[in-house]
C-alpha cells in the first residue's frame, strides 16, 4: 500500500548547496540553498528566488561558486541559510568561514568546504527562480582525493531532507554503476 502526499518536492538525496558570491564592492557573501543540481555535462541549475543577495550579487558579477555542505560544516552551512547579507553583511565571518578568490571566476571559495564548482552565470529567470550557470572549474581539497580522486567517505557531504526538515549525510557504497546492471542483460 502506498500513501499519496500531493505535489511535493520530495527527492532524495538533496544536496546541501552553499552558493558564493562578491557584491560590488568585493565583500564575500554565502547562502544555502537545497534545490539545485547538475542539468547537463558543463551546466549546474540552481532555484533561487530574486530577493537574495546572493542572487543580486550573481546578477552583478555574472560568477558564483557553488560548494557541497558537509558533515563537519552543518552548523555553518543551516547559519548561512538562516540569514540574509541583505541584514547581516558580515555572515560568513560570524559562521567562520575563510575565502580565497578563485582563479577561474570572480567569486569566492570558501576555504572550509572542500568540494567546489567554480560557475559563470549562463542565465536567470526572475519570475521562476531558475539559474542556470556553466561550471567552468571543479576544486577540489586534496585531503577528500584517493588516488587522486574524489572520495565521497571523506568529502562526507551531507544532504537536505525535505519532509523532516534534517540533514542527513551520505552513507556507503552499494553498487557499481553501468556495472551491476550487466547481470540482467
Amino acid at each position: 500500500m502506498r500513501k499519496d502526499f500531493g505535489a511535493k518536492p520530495f527527492l532524495y538525496p538533496q544536496p546541501v548547496l552553499i552558493i558564493a558570491t562578491y557584491d560590488e564592492a568585493g565583500n564575500p557573501d554565502a547562502m544555502n540553498a537545497a534545490w539545485g543540481g547538475v542539468c547537463d555535462y558543463k551546466k549546474i541549475a540552481l532555484c533561487l528566488s530574486s530577493g537574495h543577495k546572493t542572487v543580486k550579487n550573481i546578477l552583478t558579477k555574472k560568477a558564483f561558486t557553488v560548494s557541497m555542505a558537509d558533515e563537519k560544516h552543518v552548523v555553518e552551512s543551516d547559519y548561512v541559510g538562516l540569514v540574509s547579507a541583505n541584514t547581516v553583511p558580515d555572515k560568513l565571518e560570524r559562521a567562520g568561514f575563510h575565502t580565497i578568490k578563485s582563479e577561474n571566476v570572480d567569486a569566492p571559495i570558501i576555504e572550509e568546504l572542500p568540494l567546489t564548482l567554480e560557475c559563470k552565470l549562463e542565465s536567470y529567470n526572475e519570475e521562476t527562480g531558475l539559474m542556470i550557470g556553466e561550471i567552468v572549474n571543479v576544486s577540489a581539497d586534496e585531503a577528500i582525493l584517493t588516488d587522486g580522486k574524489i572520495d565521497p567517505a571523506k568529502l562526507s557531504p551531507i544532504t537536505f531532507d525535505p519532509v523532516n526538515n534534517a540533514y542527513l549525510k551520505l552513507g556507503e557504497k552499494v553498487g557499481n554503476a553501468f556495472k551491476d546492471g550487466k547481470s540482467l542483460k
